[in-house]
């Protein structure tokens, strides 16, 4: 009765303006990623009689060496810097479920494996192991993805795995046992809701970090190619504009935090609400 009281009551609880910043953040950018080829069709388009500019009258950020529009180019931009990340985190998350339901709640040999796997794969920089694969099979945004992929799952493996084993003695996991249920049954039909609450939490942190990833290798010259809308393409190409247009680097740098920061925000709101609901249910 507690418990459903107290998620009551922080249901009803103002939501803080920090937070509402982050949903309209994140809101902005799923429109931009969404919407940016209607928005700004021609982003990309280049204009060298103009050159850099600053903030004016038909820019609003200026330009950069190039003539393109600096705002443009980072609505356009969007795309990339995101929808990777997406893919990444989903992706690591997937494989985290899939190793570390079964590895926490049946214990032994497989829970053995999966987390020596993941040690390994975790004890690996993954900035740089990212760049040397990239270098050597010479692929690009997509190769960077996969790779990404691999080298965040462990972290969900360890996360999701741990959850698990703190729901493999609860009561109403024994009473399945005793019911005869099949073991795949109560893993992902049982455990895997109860350990909702980390699994989106941990993911948006993933989408976060994994934007500060793409956009690192964007910038080194890896992942999107040259000449393409991209947020750390757009901070390598802006970095010697700073004296004459600084919103060439501000700009796609601030959108970086901001996403980042917006994503963390709500997921720990998510997680707080979804933990609540769970104990109240």
């Amino acid at each position: 009765m507690r418990a459903a009281l107290s998620a009551k009551r922080a249901a009803r609880s103002p939501v803080p303006l920090s937070l509402l910043g982050s949903w309209l953040a994140l809101g902005t950018v799923a429109v931009f990623v969404i919407g940016a080829g209607w928005i700004v069709p021609d982003a990309t388009r280049q204009d060298i009689l103009t050159g850099v500019t600053p903030a004016g009258p038909g820019h609003l950020f200026g330009t950069d060496d190039l003539g393109r529009d600096i705002l443009a180019l980072a609505i356009a931009g969007a795309r990339s810097a995101v929808v990777g990340p997406l893919l990444i985190a989903v992706g690591s998350m997937l494989i985290g479920v899939l190793l570390g339901i079964p590895a926490g709640y049946l214990g032994g040999p497989l829970d053995a494996v999966v987390a020596r796997y993941a040690d390994l794969v975790l004890a690996l920089p993954a900035t740089l192991v990212a760049l040397v694969v990239a270098g050597v099979v010479g692929g690009g945004y997509w190769v960077t993805v996969a790779v990404l992929v691999m080298l965040f799952s462990p972290s969900d493996i360890r996360l999701i795995r741990s959850a698990a084993i703190e729901q493999a003695p609860r009561p109403y996991i024994e009473s399945a046992k005793v019911l005869g249920i099949h073991p795949l049954r109560i893993m992902f039909r049982h455990v895997a809701p109860n350990v909702v609450p980390v699994i989106v939490a941990n993911l948006l942190l993933n989408v976060a970090f994994a934007l500060v990833a793409m956009s690192s290798l964007s910038y080194l010259g890896l992942g999107v190619g040259p000449g393409e809308a991209d947020w750390g393409r757009q901070l390598a190409d802006g970095r010697e504009l700073l004296g004459e247009n600084a919103a060439a680097v501000l700009v796609p740098g601030l959108l970086v935090i901001a996403t980042a920061t917006a994503a963390n925000l709500v997921g720990y709101w998510l997680f707080e609400r979804l933990a609540r609901a769970r104990v109240a249910s």
